[in-house]
C-alpha cells in the first residue's frame, strides 16, 4: 500500500487530496497544526474522518527535527506540502511567521526527505502570487517572477528551493503553480466564497449588507 503524507490536510486542497488518495487505496497521514485542530469541518464534510486508512498527525512545520522524526516514523512514498500562512493581507502584518511557515517549512520537509529517504517524492504547492507584478499575460512557467507580498516572496523561496533540491540531491521534487480555484470547501475569508456566501444568506434573509476589504 502506498503511503502519503499531506501537510495542510484541513485546508481545501488538502482535504480533497486526502479523499482522492484514499479512493486510490493509499494510506494517508494528514498533518495539521495545533491551531487548526478544531478546524476539521472539511474532513467531516467529505465523510472521510473515520476512514480506516486516514491518520491525522499534529505537526510543526517549522521544526526540522519534527519533520525528520515524522518521516522516519511513517516512511511515506509521497509528501505533499500544502501547508502555508496563505493570506496575502496577513503576510504584511506577520512577515516573519509567513516566511517561516511558508518558506522555511518547505525546506524543512525537503531536508527531512534528504536525510530519511531521498527516494520519497515531494510536491510543493506554489502560487500565482509569485508572479505578483505581472510581466506578461497569460503567465507561463517561463514568465519572470515578481512577487509583491511577503507571502509571494516566501512561496517563491520554497519554489526555488524545491528546484535546488531536485537538481542538487536528485530528489523527485516538483512544484505546481496554483491560481485561484474554488469549491464548496473554499474558506469564506476569500473573496469569491465571501460573495457567494453573502448571496446565499441574503436569499435566506440572514444578511443585508456585503462588506469587502481591499
Amino acid at each position: 500500500m502506498n503511503k502519503a503524507f499531506i501537510t495542510g490536510v484541513t485546508g481545501q486542497d488538502g482535504a480533497y487530496l486526502a479523499q482522492f488518495l484514499l479512493n486510490k487505496g493509499y494510506k494517508v497521514y494528514g498533518a495539521y497544526r495545533r491551531t487548526s485542530s478544531l478546524n476539521l469541518w472539511r474532513i467531516h464534510f467529505l465523510g472521510i474522518e473515520n476512514h480506516p486508512n486516514l491518520e491525522l498527525i499534529e505537526y510543526n512545520l517549522i521544526d526540522t527535527s519534527n519533520s525528520v522524526r515524522v518521516l522516519s516514523t511513517i516512511q511515506p512514498d509521497e509528501v505533499y506540502n500544502l501547508a502555508a500562512q496563505s493570506f496575502v493581507g496577513v503576510s504584511f502584518e506577520q512577515p516573519l511567521v509567513t516566511s517561516y511557515t511558508t518558506g522555511i517549512g518547505a525546506v524543512n520537509l525537503l531536508e527531512a526527505i534528504r536525510i530519511v529517504n531521498p527516494k520519497i517524492k515531494f510536491y510543493q504547492a506554489s502560487t500565482s502570487e509569485m508572479f505578483g507584478k505581472v510581466q506578461e499575460v497569460p503567465q507561463t512557467e517561463l514568465t519572470r517572477f515578481y512577487p509583491r507580498s511577503p507571502y509571494g516572496v516566501a512561496k517563491l523561496f520554497a519554489h526555488w528551493m524545491t528546484v535546488n533540491y531536485r537538481e542538487s540531491y536528485n530528489i523527485f521534487a516538483s512544484s505546481g503553480i496554483l491560481f485561484n480555484h474554488e469549491s464548496p470547501l473554499r474558506g469564506t475569508e476569500f473573496v469569491t466564497r465571501k460573495i457567494t456566501d453573502a448571496v446565499a444568506k441574503y436569499h435566506l434573509g440572514r444578511q443585508e449588507v456585503l462588506e469587502l476589504g481591499n
